[in-house]
């Protein structure tokens, strides 16, 4: 496997990605490839430190003749988004990613690749220790706990970098240069409840909701994708109206930046609605698969007689959170007037988790406005407040504000153009980078996104293109050559 990769072109980029991904890496867990990325500096004989919140910075003086150039920071982060399919056995916290060549993508067999992030950090490595690439003096900046909290770049402060252009190296479509990106905020909803007695003459059922692409909750939320929470909240909430079935337990999602694939349910139903009850999912099944029928073609959703659970929800609750998930708002909802097909706000009903008395609802609300964003987010709290749940926000971070003007955006136009013989994409995403966050402390500092293409982040169908790559490498080279003077 590894060997395959690091055969790729261009060499010094896939086999830098190779070693990354042999260290585990999940967010707020980075301490082994701090300690991976450290070593390679030491090793380079290069300056090499950590910051207050363990940012790894790494600088290393400019190239013979490029010494008058300003100073660029390169920037990734070091961890990743830990998903995989169900069937797939995979310890994350001690195995290296598997990774094989599919035609013209580099995949991950049944777990996400890593190549959001590791393609650009990996890029900054090959820079790093190349003896031939010509450069200006450089800072490399590693933020840790991108992906679940912003918090390398949240608490990076200011005076740590002398840079006056940033190259963040974190964006997924090769042919765009993005110059915003939204903020976002996590928004938890949590109630304690009474747990019933199942009552007698009930049987039991699983209902298992899987086989949805998932994705990234910003890069991918306006492409019809499903939800599994707000699937299984559906078929919960039409069983409960004519049946009254009860929730014993209920388990979907995992992570915020996720959207969700899966989501199981222990659920009963009185056994003189047996039947019925059975006949009538599967036409509400019929139904959902029909709708989702071109975006979700392996969407699986599964009904199953199961041992009868000892306890169930207090019927009132259980009402209250399911006419509450219901009302909740997912997806798409409000797009920019400013940017043509620009999400501006959003939100992900990530992780919903109902067992042994005690509801946690997770959320990650996105918007290139803040004051959208938390509109967005005290809509949310008003649904969920409504059948007496807690609600919280935590993690916000700030969008970054387009600057059309920008000496390197420029500069990135230019070369592109010359090099593709067409013009790039100039766009704002809804994605979080950390280029508005690193921009309240260095306000000063010109910033660009670009990176190769990448599909199905965050997803266990993540894949990265080696011709990008290839692509990328030569972009990235020229941009460095041609840094402006100081």
């Amino acid at each position: 496997m590894s060997q395959e990769i690091r055969n790729l072109e261009p060499k010094p980029l896939w086999k830098n990605f190779a070693d990354l991904n042999a260290v585990p890496r999940p967010s707020k867990k980075e301490e082994r490839v701090i300690e991976f990325m450290k070593n390679f500096g030491n090793n380079l004989g290069l300056e090499t430190f950590e910051d207050e919140i363990r940012n790894v910075i790494i600088k290393k003086p400019a190239t013979p003749g490029l010494e008058n150039r300003k100073t660029v920071v390169l920037q990734g982060h070091l961890d990743m988004v830990h998903q995989k399919n169900n069937e797939t056995v995979f310890d994350f916290d001690k195995q290296g990613i598997d990774m094989y060549v599919d035609g013209d993508w580099v995949r991950a067999r049944g777990t996400t690749l890593g190549a959001d992030n590791g393609l650009g950090v990996a890029m900054i490595m090959a820079i790093l220790e190349s003896k031939t690439i010509a450069h200006p003096a450089i800072e490399a900046l590693f933020t840790i706990d991108e992906e679940t909290g912003m918090t390398g770049a949240l608490h990076l402060k200011g005076g740590v970098l002398s840079g006056e252009i940033l190259l963040n190296l974190d964006t997924e479509e090769d042919d765009e240069i993005d110059i915003g990106c939204a903020g976002g905020v996590d928004v938890t909803a949590t109630r304690s409840y009474e747990e019933e007695e199942t009552p007698e003459g009930s049987v039991g059922y699983t209902i298992t909701v899987k086989g949805l692409k998932g994705g990234h909750s910003g890069m991918d939320i306006d492409k019809g994708l499903g939800n599994a929470n707000k699937i299984m909240n559906r078929l919960l909430f039409d069983a409960f109206e004519n049946f009254g079935l009860q929730i014993s337990e209920v388990n979907g999602g995992s992570l915020r930046n996720a959207i969700p694939r899966e989501s199981k349910a222990t659920v009963i139903i009185a056994a003189m609605y047996d039947e019925a009850y059975v006949f009538d999912m599967q036409e509400i099944i019929n139904d959902i698969k029909t709708e989702y029928k071109t975006t979700e073609p392996n969407l699986t959703i599964e009904i199953v007689k199961c041992d009868l659970p000892k306890k169930v929800m207090d019927l009132g609750v259980q009402e209250g959170i399911i006419r509450s998930l219901y009302a909740a708002h997912n997806g798409v909802y409000r797009m920019s007037a400013d940017m043509a097909d620009l999400v501006e706000t959003s939100n992900n009903i990530a992780r919903v988790i109902i067992k042994e008395g005690e509801i946690t609802i997770q959320n990650l609300t996105r918007s290139s406005v803040e004051t959208s964003k938390f509109d967005l987010a005290n809509a949310l709290r008003a649904a969920f407040e409504l059948c007496g749940c807690e609600v919280t926000f935590a993690g916000s971070y700030p969008g970054w504000t387009p600057n059309v003007k920008s000496e390197i955006l420029d500069l990135l136009v230019k070369i592109y153009e010359k090099q593709n013989n067409e013009k790039p994409k100039v766009v704002a995403c809804h994605a979080g980078l950390e280029c508005g966050i690193l921009g309240t402390n260095y306000p000063n500092m010109d910033m660009i996104s670009f990176g190769p293409t990448i599909h199905g982040a965050h997803s266990p169908d993540e894949r990265a293109s080696i011709t990008s790559s290839q692509k990328f490498w030569k972009f990235v080279l020229e941009i460095l050559e041609n840094i402006p003077v100081k």
